[in-house]
């Protein structure tokens, strides 16, 4: 089951925080997420998560780190978030680890599909 964290800043540290949180939590797979347009195509933030994905691939080499389709996954945290009566407005931190979780549950249950 997918549960939400903290999300991370998007700096120079990026890559040392996740390391510390991999060991922490004994993860053994990465999902990042893939923003794509919603037609599909690639944006300037898909490019950004691909060079995350390309660097944690490089660093993190005994372990799998895949990408995943992300779209949507921002406007269902929303709704859920909405639903369950939490703010969301002024709170991107929380909806960006909602989204997270979205998007972890969707790859883990696109695994138990197979």
């Amino acid at each position: 089951m997918a549960f939400p964290r903290p999300a991370l800043a998007r700096d120079e540290q990026l890559l040392h925080r996740l390391a510390e949180l991999i060991d922490e939590e004994g993860v053994d797979t990465v999902v990042i997420g893939r923003p794509l347009s919603l037609s599909g195509n690639v944006t300037a933030s898909t490019e950004d998560a691909d060079a995350v994905y390309h660097g944690m691939v490089q660093r993190f080499t005994d372990m799998f780190v895949v990408q995943f389709d992300e779209r949507l996954t921002t406007v269902t945290a929303q709704k859920s978030l909405s639903e369950a009566k939490l703010k969301t407005k002024n709170h991107r931190e929380r909806i960006d680890s909602a989204a997270a979780v979205v998007m972890l549950q969707n790859y883990v249950d696109g695994l138990n599909a197979e």
